[in-house]
C-alpha cells in the first residue's frame, strides 16, 4: 500500500521548510531508516528518514523548493501503485517531451476569469513554470519571467501564458523574429499598424544595465532570513533609541578577569559581551514589561529571562536562547553563551533553542566589527532587541568644569511601539547604561 512522505514540522512557529538534497531518486528501493532528503528551517538543517520499506514512487518537489509543513513531498510503495491521490493540489504529472510535440493553440485553452497575469517587474531566477506552459511561452514569445502564476504555490501554468499572450501587443512578423532571436519583449507603447508592436518597440529585460552583472541565487538560509526580517518590519511598529554608556568600569573588569584567568583563579574567559549580557539581565528584572512577547491583542510576560544572542555563522545569522539566564552567575552565563555560539557555528545547536519564541529578549553585538551605531531588527514575537556597538573615546564632563575623553559604548534599543511606550523604552535603556557603568562582580 502506497504511503505519503510528509514534510515534518519543526516547532509550532515553522510554516515552511526548504528542501536541501534528495538522497533517493524515483525508482530507488528504500528501507525503513534510510535517509530520503534533507531540509532546512530558518536556521537549522534536518534529515528525514523513511518510515517504511518500499520503492520511491514519486517526488513532488525539487531541491531548493520552499514547501509548507505537513504536506506530501513524496510517496513510498510498490511499483505500479497510483500516487495521484497524494499529489499536492491534485496537479497531474506532465511529460515535457510529449508536450513539446503537441503544444495546443491559444484558442484551445478554455476561457477563464480575467485576472492580471503580466507583472511590471524584472524577471527573477527560479521561476516555477510547468513544462507545458514553458513550451507555449517560447512559441508565443511571452516573457514568462514576468507572468503571475495561478497554479499550485504560484506555479505558472498554460492558462497564465495564454492570458499573457492576449494581454501583450501583437507583433509584426519582423518583430516576432527579433524578439525570439534576442529574447526581447514589446514595450507598453507600440507604433506598428493595427496597434502591433514593431521591431523598434522591443525592449530588453535589462535595458539600462546591459550585461555587466551576474545573477546568483540566494542560499536557502538567506531566503528564510530575508523572509523573517521582512515579516518583522511588516508586522511591528519598530523604533530605535540610541544611548552611550561609560565603558571605563566594564573595561577595568575585563582586565581583572583576564589576570584571574591567567592566574588560574577563574576557568572562564569572561568577555565584555558576557558582562553586557549580564547587565541586560539585571535591567530586565527591573523592567519586566520588556521581557515579553507581543502577540496581537495580548502580551506574554515571562517570569524568567530567556536571553537570545545573535551569532554570525557561515550559514547565516542564528539566534540561540539561554534559558533561565537570570539564574546564572557571570561565569555560568559566559560558559553558556560560548557553548551555544560554538554549537551554532558547528551546525549542531538544538533547533528548539533557535525558535523565535525560545528567547524573551535578544542582544546583538556588533562592537567587534567597529560599528558605532545601528538599528537591529526585532526577532518577533519578542518585544525588543538591544544592539551593542563598539567602544569609542568621546568627550565627557568629568566634574568641576573638567572635560576629558572617555571610552563610551554605543547602545541601540529597537522596540515594538505597539507593546512599549517611548518613555518605558527610554527608561529601560537608561537602566542598561547604569548597570554597565556600575557593574560589580
Amino acid at each position: 500500500m502506497a504511503i505519503p512522505v510528509i514534510m515534518p514540522r519543526q516547532g509550532q512557529s515553522v510554516e515552511t521548510c526548504i528542501i536541501g538534497e534528495w538522497y533517493k531518486q524515483v525508482g530507488d528501493q528504500v528501507k525503513a531508516g534510510d535517509l530520503l532528503f534533507s531540509y532546512e528551517t530558518d536556521k537549522a538543517s534536518f534529515e528525514e528518514e523513511a518510515k517504511e520499506d518500499g520503492e520511491l514512487l514519486a517526488v513532488f518537489f525539487e531541491e531548493g523548493d520552499e514547501v509548507p509543513v505537513l504536506i506530501n513531498v513524496a510517496v513510498l510503495g510498490q511499483r505500479g501503485e497510483s500516487v495521484d491521490e497524494f499529489r499536492p493540489g491534485g496537479e497531474q504529472p506532465v511529460d515535457a517531451a510529449a508536450e513539446a510535440e503537441t503544444v495546443p493553440e491559444v484558442e484551445a485553452i478554455p476561457d477563464t476569469e480575467e485576472k492580471p497575469v503580466v507583472l511590471s517587474g524584472q524577471p527573477e531566477g527560479n521561476v516555477k513554470i510547468s513544462p507545458r506552459a514553458k513550451v507555449m511561452a517560447e512559441k508565443l514569445g511571452v516573457p514568462y519571467g514576468k507572468v503571475q502564476g495561478s497554479g499550485p504555490y504560484g506555479r505558472i501554468i498554460a492558462q497564465d501564458i495564454a492570458g499573457a499572450a492576449e494581454a501583450l501587443p501583437k507583433l509584426t512578423p519582423l518583430a516576432q523574429e527579433k524578439a525570439k532571436a534576442e529574447g526581447l519583449t514589446p514595450a507598453a507603447e507600440t507604433t506598428g499598424l493595427g496597434g502591433r508592436a514593431a521591431a523598434e518597440n522591443l525592449i530588453s529585460y535589462n535595458p539600462v544595465y546591459g550585461d555587466d552583472f551576474e545573477v546568483k541565487k540566494l542560499t536557502n538560509i538567506r531566503k528564510l532570513i530575508a523572509k523573517a526580517m521582512h515579516q518583522s518590519l511588516q508586522n511591528s511598529a519598530q523604533l530605535t533609541h540610541h544611548m552611550s554608556a561609560d565603558a571605563r568600569q566594564i573595561m577595568a573588569l575585563r582586565k581583572s578577569f583576564k589576570k584571574k584567568l591567567e592566574a588560574g583563579e577563574v576557568s572562564q574567559n569572561i568577555t565584555i559581551n558576557d558582562m553586557v549580557c549580564f547587565a541586560v539581565i539585571q535591567a530586565l528584572k527591573k523592567f519586566p514589561q520588556v521581557n515579553t512577547h507581543f502577540i496581537g491583542d495580548s502580551m506574554r510576560w515571562f517570569k524568567k529571562v530567556h536571553l537570545g544572542l545573535a551569532v554570525d555563522t557561515e550559514r547565516g545569522l542564528m539566534v540561540p536562547a539561554i534559558k533561565n539566564a537570570d539564574d546564572l552567575s557571570i561565569e555560568g552565563l559566559s560558559s553558556q553563551l560560548a557553548t551555544v555560539a560554538g554549537q551554532c557555528r558547528k551546525g549542531n545547536v538544538d533547533p528548539e533553542l533557535l525558535k523565535p519564541e525560545a528567547a524573551s529578549f535578544t542582544v546583538s553585538n556588533l562592537g567587534n566589527y567597529g560599528v558605532e551605531m545601528f538599528t537591529p531588527v526585532i526577532n518577533l514575537p519578542q518585544t525588543a532587541i538591544l544592539g551593542v556597538c563598539t567602544i569609542v573615546p568621546r568627550p565627557k564632563d568629568l566634574g568641576d568644569g573638567v572635560y576629558g575623553f572617555v571610552p563610551m559604548m554605543g547602545l541601540s534599543l529597537t522596540y515594538d511601539h505597539q507593546a512599549l511606550d517611548g518613555g518605558e523604552a527610554t527608561l529601560f535603556l537608561k537602566e542598561i547604561k547604569e548597570q554597565i557603568e556600575n557593574l560589580t562582580l
